[in-house]
């Protein structure tokens, strides 16, 4: 399997991931590809993919919008050090559902332990960079990054 129908394979399966993982609509918008560097502005969680296909997959958003989706999906809006835990959880719940979903099409990936970014943060050092732009409603925007190691 090629680099892009690995890229496809893992666009679709953050889609089914997001649905999967979130009780409300979501709007996925046209992927894109970014040169770097990426400028990360507020909040943002990043987990490397090891396997078939090598980067990273970052999920970055506000922090009202990370609150919203908790809200969402606990039934109360999270801050300060509960929030930055909750947003590792959710990039792990996120990562985790995408290695089960694109496994069943034979692409083997695992993940790391997530990595927090809070504030604001420059990201280079990745030959390709995949975007996909999400709006999630009564939340905001969370942007899905998908960093390609070649």
């Amino acid at each position: 399997m090629n680099n892009s129908k690995h890229i496809q394979t893992i666009l679709n399966g953050s889609m089914h991931s997001l649905k999967t993982i979130l009780p409300s609509n979501i709007n996925f918008h046209a992927p894109s590809i970014l040169s770097e560097p990426y400028i990360q502005k507020e909040m943002g969680v990043l987990i490397g993919l090891l396997g078939d296909i090598k980067g990273r997959v970052i999920l970055d958003s506000t922090s009202d919008a990370f609150s919203a989706i908790g809200a969402q999906m606990f039934g109360m809006p999270l801050e300060g050090e509960m929030l930055e835990s909750f947003t590792g959880e959710f990039g792990n719940m996120f990562a985790g559902n995408l290695c089960t979903h694109v496994g069943t099409g034979e692409l083997n990936i695992d993940i790391t332990p997530p990595t927090v970014m809070v504030g604001h943060t420059k990201l280079f050092g990745f030959e390709k960079c995949f975007r996909l732009p999400t709006t999630i409603e009564n939340a905001g925007a969370l942007t899905i990054l998908f960093t390609i190691d070649e």
